[in-house]
């Protein structure tokens, strides 16, 4: 009977999705792609926007998609508040930037940048590709410190709190240096 259930346990657990992220605490991975603002393309590289402070990088799966639509909004929303902290907002996903383009202005209302990933490559480097479909993003969110350390990773396909979980991670960063 032990061994049946052992056996039992074992199969769900393979069978279980892993929604594998970088952890906390580990380099991420630099990048530069093409990016767009406003419908203005420009070439986006995380180093260069990490010496302006931390980064909210977030990956999502297809732009005009009714999620990455409903996260985009927050994010757009949220924009000013994360400036004020001195952070940098930026989506990624596969789109091509021509997409994108449109996607900058009507859903990110022209407040931050999203970025192509078009041949997967952050994504890949990021452990945000989604398991059931690799050609996608899985819906996952970052804070990255100017040192390039990564602070705070969410995985989750439900929108809601991508946006709130990073603007806290963003501020207890924040709390902590201007203790320092």
């Amino acid at each position: 009977m032990r061994r049946s259930l052992a056996a039992t346990l074992a199969t769900l657990l393979v069978a279980i999705p892993v929604y594998a992220a970088l952890p906390d605490g580990a380099k991420a991975p630099d990048f530069s792609t093409k990016a767009t603002l406003a419908g203005k393309e420009f070439n986006f590289a995380l180093a260069d926007a990490l010496k302006k402070g931390p980064v909210v990088l977030y990956f999502y799966p297809a732009a005009f998609t009714p999620g990455c639509t409903v996260e985009a909004h927050e994010f757009a929303e949220a924009t000013p508040k994360f400036a004020a902290l001195g952070a940098t907002v930026i989506g990624v996903s596969h789109d091509p930037i021509e997409k994108l383009d449109r996607f900058s202005v009507s859903e990110c209302r022209n407040k931050f940048a999203v970025a192509s990933d078009a041949d997967g490559g952050i994504m890949k480097a990021y452990d945000s590709v989604l398991p059931d479909h690799p050609d996608y993003a899985n819906r996952t969110s970052y804070v990255i410190a100017p040192t390039g350390e990564i602070l705070y990773s969410y995985t989750a396909m439900d929108p809601d709190k991508h946006v709130a979980n990073t603007m806290a991670a963003v501020k207890k960063w924040q709390d902590a240096h201007r203790k320092s």
